[in-house]
């Protein structure tokens, strides 16, 4: 196991701006939404939380198409918390515009600002920026591969087929001090775990069903990975959905709804069978990837993910489809002030 003992685990929560329902039983604007996504970044800071996250979509039910924008956002009205993407749709992105963002946010914010890079579990941003799906693969290694150097602070020498070259210049601004903070999301496949070893950069697996334990040989390999290619030693994190509420029928019973709209509409796109209470109920059980009940059930589910797994972070992605704002700003309030003290007393 790689946990460290010494260092309690980091909790944090990530959001794609969900198009939630107002008062009225209507969706909100955009407008709306992104206004309600900075008051919870606010609230996540206030209450202790250790990052917020932001996911990048481009699409009408998530509101969020530029995180560190409403990232800058929150950084103007926080102290402490963590500003992170959740995640950057590098593929369809410029890396070199991607590390100058970032960095811009990181000096804004005092250094609390970090990349997290993927592909994305959405494919909106090809087409809307022009880019061929049959480059799929290919657009993330080069883009990965630039942006890499971009971060190294040093003159960029790179060239490739899905841009034109780059020889000797900058990307500016750079960091007063280190590199900027970047990890990868992965979402489980053996060669994803390989490449974000390959590059030394920490680790987040992201977990949306089944049963956490059975990602722990995607850990041991992004371990055994590092060690075989003379990396250094990299943090693992976690992120998985999940709400909290006073108690767990609470919890249940006011995220399902929402969870169940939002699994049958993009689970139809991708040609999955319908969703059931019968699939939630295995989901929120102590073996599913779904963190919802009390704060005591879902510390403990917490908890075990983290002995399991040997984490250091776990980020609650606490938005689910059209649940409401004040149901949220609650779950990250439970989070920071009951949930995240009884995780910390169970590893301790």
């Amino acid at each position: 196991m790689h946990t460290d003992s010494t260092n309690p685990l980091l909790i944090g929560v990530d959001t794609f701006g969900d198009v939630t329902l107002g008062d009225d039983g209507q969706p909100k604007t955009h407008a709306e939404v992104l206004r309600d996504v900075v008051a919870e970044g606010v609230l996540a800071d206030q209450v202790g939380l250790h990052s917020f996250g932001v996911g990048e979509h481009h699409r009408k039910d998530f509101a969020v198409s530029a995180p560190e924008v409403v990232l800058a956002g929150i950084a103007g009205k926080t102290e402490n918390i963590h500003l992170a993407s959740a995640v950057t749709v590098l593929s369809s992105d410029d890396p070199i515009r991607v590390f100058q963002r970032f960095s811009t946010l990181h000096a804004i914010s005092g250094g609390r600002a970090e990349v997290v890079l993927g592909r994305g579990s959405f494919i909106e941003s090809f087409p809307l920026f022009g880019y061929d799906l049959e480059d799929y693969e290919v657009l993330f290694e080069e883009r990965l591969a630039l942006f890499d150097k971009a971060r190294s602070q040093k003159p960029i020498h790179w060239e490739g087929r899905t841009r034109g070259p780059i020889r000797g210049l900058m990307a500016y601004p750079q960091l007063n001090e280190g590199l900027l903070p970047v990890s990868i999301g992965v979402g489980g496949s053996p060669q994803s775990v390989v490449r974000t070893a390959s590059y030394g950069y920490p680790m987040t697996l992201a977990i949306i069903g089944g049963d956490p334990k059975r990602f722990r040989p995607y850990v041991d390999l992004y371990y055994k990975s590092l060690e075989e290619q003379g990396k250094e030693w990299q943090p693992l994190a976690v992120h998985s959905p999940g709400h909290v509420a006073e108690t767990d029928e609470q919890a249940q019973e006011e995220f399902f709804p929402h969870w169940l709209a939002s699994r049958n509409r993009i689970g139809a796109e991708r040609g999955w069978g319908p969703a059931s209470r019968i699939e939630f109920n295995e989901q929120v059980a102590a073996h599913g990837a779904l963190y919802v009940g009390s704060p005591e059930t879902v510390a403990k589910k917490i908890a075990n993910t983290a002995r399991n797994l040997g984490l250091q972070r776990f980020d609650l992605k606490y938005s689910n489809g059209t649940l409401p704002h004040s149901a949220m700003m609650k779950s990250i309030e439970l989070l920071g002030t009951s949930v995240t003290p009884l995780v910390r007393d169970m590893l301790s």
